[in-house]
């Protein structure tokens, strides 16, 4: 999805700046779907404008640049109700964690079942983070954060009953050495 989509999407909410936006991306209610930087959102912001697509007012402040604020235009809402009838790219899934255990038959059994561990607690705690409803959620945030939830407990379920799977492939660990006796000659 273009990153203009996702700047009109983000307006929907209300007024905000460039910066609030891309906060919307990191730690807010969009992190768990798309990525966009500070080096895309402002390129975006500023064709939107020339398009008439948002607005932008600019607030003075003390001893610092002008704040941006952009609102979404009636045009700018039919674009993005437009933009969400065209055909859906498919999700891209990236994982470290996958990439690796990959390699299992590489890997000592102990980092293997290290970062099935990690990956376990980082999946509870993303599952943990998912079941507590925000009140100012909308119906369609509510949702997607529940369909999150069944992804990451589908996740934690897979994980703890399949771990074997590749710890089972992993390498024995060595054994430990001995440490070495020192011998000094007087």
């Amino acid at each position: 999805m273009q990153v203009t989509t996702l700047c009109l999407g983000a307006l929907v909410f209300g007024e905000a700046t460039g910066y609030e936006i891309n906060k919307m991306f990191e730690d807010g209610p969009f992190s768990h779907f798309l990525d966009a930087s500070y080096g895309s959102i402002y390129p975006a912001l500023t064709r939107l404008t020339d398009e008439g697509l948002v607005t932008c007012k600019a607030e003075q402040q003390e001893r610092r640049p002008d704040k941006k604020i952009y609102a979404l235009t009636d045009r700018g809402r039919q674009s993005l109700s437009e933009a969400l009838h065209t055909p859906l790219a498919e999700d891209k899934f990236r994982s470290e964690f996958l990439f690796a255990v990959l390699f299992a038959d590489l890997l000592p059994r102990s980092r293997v079942v290290e970062l099935v561990d990690q990956r376990l607690a980082a999946m509870k705690a993303k599952t943990e983070e998912l079941a507590t409803k925000d009140p100012g959620d909308t119906p369609g945030m509510d949702f997607a954060r529940l369909y999150g939830h069944a992804v990451y407990s589908a996740s934690v379920s897979f994980l703890e009953n399949n771990r074997h799977l590749i710890e089972d492939i992993a390498v024995d660990d060595k054994p430990q050495e001995a440490p070495r006796e020192v011998h000094t000659h007087v």
